[in-house]
């Protein structure tokens, strides 16, 4: 057993010096003395609720840190292979994501809502990887960080929507932000995932100046093309697709660009970045850790519930 935050113990030294530097209690004189048993004549003395003294609540805050502490143990899993690789997913949330151009299994859907599907399942196989997410629109974001938790990143895959990062498609700064991501990180391998229909309407920085940054940074973009054939080379349409851009970012970094229209053709990604040579020689086996800290936290729930229930007083 182990704590996350042991420090956390440091709070049990709270209530003392509370009742240490308490201010001093305002003495009150009685209006008039009666004896006992004149009292008990007049009606006796009227009783409040039971006294449970302080351990009561002493328990509770004992409680309550032992739960900050994090009490947790390594989980009893199977445990999983680090690849060292590192992945960031960066994904276009631009308005032409909406454009309905896109088989998936043999049915139309949005751009996006095939990039949720396939993406999801994409991340969800790189068991061993780190993966990431950053979205981009007007600007980019990073939506996941790195983690070995590739269920909770294909989580927020699947609930993405057209909007929240704006319309226009910043090619440049999703790549831009994704890469900042994976810049000084020591896997062997670091790869950008660029998902996008290719149209950079910013024109900020040229997608081409940032895949050629990113291979003197080591890392290696591949892109994804999404839309059909026919919106190739469509300029000023919304549904227009720059394959060039994308072939471009790719070349630049050392990378491969793709075209896919369906869940097969994302095959082929999920292939390329297999083929890339991790360093495993000083890669650890990811340690998962199974939390505790629910249980003294609902133990001191229940017992604050039942000192205010009862109406005990403290003192």
């Amino acid at each position: 057993m182990s704590f996350a935050a042991p420090e956390a113990f440091a709070l049990l030294l709270l209530p003392v010096l509370a009742y240490l530097l308490r201010p001093p209690r305002a003495e009150t004189a009685a209006a008039a003395y009666l004896p006992p048993a004149l009292a008990g004549r007049m009606g006796g003395e009227v009783h409040g609720p039971p006294r449970v003294g302080l351990w009561a609540p002493a328990l509770v805050w004992a409680l309550l840190v032992l739960a900050l502490a994090g009490p947790q143990r390594p989980a009893n899993v199977d445990l999983i292979t680090a690849s060292g690789r590192d992945v960031v997913l960066a994904i276009d949330l631009s308005g032409s994501m909406e454009k309905e151009d896109f088989l998936l299994d043999g049915t139309r859907v949005s751009r996006l809502e095939a990039v949720k599907a396939v993406a999801a399942r994409f991340v969800e196989g790189r068991a061993g990887d780190r993966v990431g997410l950053v979205v981009f629109g007007d600007r980019a974001y990073v939506a996941a960080p790195l983690t070995h938790d590739v269920t909770s990143v294909a989580h927020v895959i699947e609930t993405l929507t057209v909007g929240v990062s704006g319309r226009s498609t910043a090619i440049s700064d999703g790549l831009g932000l994704a890469m900042k991501r994976l810049e000084g990180e020591p896997a062997g391998s670091r790869v950008v995932i660029l998902l996008s229909d290719g149209v950079d309407t910013t024109g900020t920085v040229d997608p081409a100046e940032a895949g050629r940054l990113a291979a003197r940074l080591g890392i290696r973009v591949h892109t994804v093309a999404l839309g059909p054939d026919s919106a190739i080379g469509k300029v000023g349409r919304a549904d227009a697709l720059d394959v060039a851009t994308l072939e471009a970012v790719a070349a630049a970094s050392g990378g491969r660009m793709f075209r896919v229209r369906t869940t097969d053709e994302l095959a082929a990604v999920a292939a390329a970045v297999d083929t890339l040579e991790p360093s495993q020689s000083d890669v650890p086996p990811i340690r998962t850790m199974e939390a505790y800290w629910p249980w003294p936290a609902g133990a001191a729930l229940v017992l604050a519930l039942v000192i205010v229930a009862t109406g005990r007083r403290l003192l």
